[in-house]
């Protein structure tokens, strides 16, 4: 065990890893070739993976070898500071060990940037039964420990394989070194594709550079575990400049605005973190008003937590539905306008593609996607697949929606309970991260849906579904009304998500009334913005005309959230007067039973009604109609508040009061 203190973010040793692993077991001073002198990799790699042939640790050296070569091209293998690990995994390596080669003159090797000078090669053999734990725990501690100039550069010294053996042998010694608090602070953001190497690689090397440098840097490393080391709001707060050494995506990157940003690939820090450290200090302030933080808390109880994790499953499945029931949609309409409906109902033509791309989207990926980042929410990284597995096991059998829903809360707080209890040292993270937490996740997400919980879900969607399909006359308006209020009572806000979901739930039941009733309301809110604002622009500010001239357009989409400034000016009226009207274009089309099973077509689901006999036109008509006369009671109803509350004094305008 070795300790480092961490900057001066406490004055209390941390353990760097649990356990720290003895390399010299993996090797044998005949795996060693010290001094060498190669004209190419490829040369390099044949010599050093001979040694360990010799050594009979590798059974076919042919295999190994196009193993390693196929590895080398699906990616870099140099990571900077002149080390080159090139490494396979094969069934072919009977035993796992690594060789080593230092050289007496530099080799171009494949980085991440391109072709680097490489001083020191380490090439590891892998049994495929071991690719997930021994690898990684080698290649971690590897990187690890030749993270340290002075470790690398004994490496890089020896003259005899004792020389070597000892300086792979050598542990570290402790290293306290603390930072004061009124140094300048730094906070970085480090991530590579696999999440694991490259990744703490780059943020030992920008710790490391800041002790030198007298500088707090706080290194959150976005890998194959989540977020690890997450920045805490005192450290984003206190903070002069950023780095992004990166060559995926930034989570949650808004936490950084106002931060003068350094924007760097992920192996940048391994041979510059010095240099990046200066230039990220000496960036400009942005002129973008800075937001204070706040530590995220955790939730305040188990129902703010359920609601949290749903919305989120939903905002990652919208873009999907969208996607995929406009594809649907335009493949509908070509067949409509153009008489198609040859080609539409064709197997593998090319109409019949897009109307299953859409369909596919809607019916085969929403439940597995929903269920997903659901389980994502509550538990990072590590519960995506098992979210998947449970999203597919939905399907399979037939609990829909609401088994995307039950799915991913199953997912998300096993892996939570998984994380939580499984417990390995560091140098296992990619053995845990790859196989362990997707494995188990997998096998009991998909195995509590299958045969404990997915049936019971399924009942209740069902009946769900029967009594959908049972309501008419009273029960129907009723539905519609309820709805109705729920579109527009927050314009795209929890309220508006949850009756969003119950339609989609439905619609995935084969139930199509509730989407149309939303579908019609979402236009009212926006049209009532415009038509208030265009019949007496003097009872409205500036903002608000100009507001209303643009959010017809937006419910011509099916956004609501066009109406939100206004909204926001004056709540009560704007958000009473929406309601009022919403309920009753919902009632409409509710008592009229029209269905649409195309989501996100904005105004072209007139086009895909569902006519309950009424014909094409007619039931197109009613329920546009629908959304005309919920504007226009929502629009005389604002018009008539918003008069009284001028006279009364209640409301300022920019114009003059009539």
């Amino acid at each position: 065990m070795y300790y480092l203190v961490w900057h001066n973010s406490s004055h209390i040793k941390q353990p760097l890893c649990e356990e720290v692993m003895n390399l010299t077991t993996l090797t044998h001073r005949d795996a060693l070739c010290l001094n060498a002198r190669f004209t190419s990799r490829e040369e390099a790699i044949r010599t050093l993976a001979q040694r360990l042939t010799t050594l009979g640790k590798i059974a076919d050296s042919d295999a190994f070898l196009e193993e390693v070569f196929t590895r080398e091209n699906l990616g870099p293998t140099a990571l900077g500071e002149g080390l080159a690990v090139p490494h396979g995994k094969t069934p072919a390596v009977k035993e796992a060990a690594f060789a080593v080669a230092t050289l007496s003159q530099p080799l171009i090797w494949e980085g991440v940037d391109g072709p680097e000078p490489v001083e020191l090669i380490f090439l590891l053999a892998i049994p495929q039964d071991e690719a997930g734990s021994t690898h990684m725990q080698l290649l971690t501690a590897l990187t690890t420990r030749l993270a340290a100039d002075e470790m690398r550069a004994r490496v890089q010294a020896a003259t005899t394989a004792d020389e070597l053996l000892s300086a792979l042998d050598d542990e570290g010694d402790a290293l306290t070194v603390t930072t004061p608090l009124t140094a300048p602070s730094i906070v970085c953001v480090t991530a590579c594709p696999a999440g694991i190497a490259h990744t703490y690689m780059a943020a030992e090397y920008l710790e490391k550079a800041g002790r030198k440098l007298g500088v707090n840097v706080y290194v959150e490393k976005q890998g194959a575990n989540g977020i690890e080391g997450r920045l805490t709001a005192e450290q984003l707060n206190a903070a002069s400049a950023c780095i992004f050494a990166a060559e995926v995506a930034i989570k949650e990157r808004e936490r950084f605005a106002g931060i003068p940003a350094l924007i760097v690939p992920v192996a940048e820090p391994i041979r510059h973190a010095e240099q990046l450290i200066r230039q990220a200090l000496a960036l400009e302030p942005q002129s973008e008003k800075r937001a204070q933080q706040e530590d995220i808390q955790q939730p305040e109880g188990l129902k703010t937590e359920l609601k949290q994790a749903l919305l989120s499953g939903i905002s990652f499945a919208v873009p999907l539905i969208v996607a995929g029931g406009t594809v649907l949609a335009v493949a509908v309409l070509l067949a409509q306008i153009f008489g198609l409906q040859h080609l539409f109902d064709q197997v593998n033509s090319w109409l019949w593609m897009y109307r299953k791309l859409g369909g596919g989207m809607l019916g085969i990926l929403m439940v597995p996607v929903l269920a997903a980042y659901t389980a994502y929410s509550l538990a990072d990284k590590p519960a995506l697949a098992p979210g998947f597995a449970a999203g597919l096991a939905a399907n399979m059998i037939g609990s829909g929606f609401l088994g995307a829903i039950a799915g991913g809360l199953i997912a998300g707080y096993l892996m939570r309970w998984v994380k939580n209890h499984l417990r390995l040292s560091r140098k296992f993270n990619g053995f845990l991260s790859f196989y362990l937490y997707p494995v188990i996740g997998t096998l009991g997400a998909g195995s509590l849906m299958l045969f404990v919980v997915g049936e019971p879900v399924a009942w209740i969607n069902n009946s769900l579904t029967a009594w959908l399909n049972g309501l008419s006359g009273a029960n129907a308006l009723l539905l519609g009304a309820i709805l109705g209020f729920m579109c527009s009572f927050d314009l795209g806000g929890p309220v508006n998500k949850a009756a969003y979901a119950f339609c989609l739930g439905a619609m995935a039941n084969g139930v199509y009334g509730p989407y149309a009733i939303f579908a019609s309301v979402k236009m009212v809110s926006a049209f009532t913005v415009t038509a208030s604002t265009l019949i007496s622009p003097r009872l409205f500010k500036e903002f608000e005309i100009e507001t209303g001239k643009s959010t017809w357009l937006l419910g011509l989409a099916g956004i609501t959230e066009g109406a939100i400034p206004m909204a926001i000016e004056d709540p009560l009226r704007v958000i009473g007067s929406f309601v009022l009207g919403s309920m009753a274009t919902g009632a409409i089309v509710g008592a009229m039973n029209i269905g649409l099973s195309t989501p996100g077509a904005g105004i072209f689901s007139l086009f895909l009604l569902h006519d309950a006999g009424y014909g094409g036109l007619l039931a197109a008509a009613g329920w546009f109609g629908a959304a005309l006369v919920g504007t226009a009671i929502s629009t005389l109803v604002l018009l008539l508040w918003r008069r009284h509350a001028v006279k009364q004094g209640k409301y300022m305008t920019d114009g003059v009061t009539p």
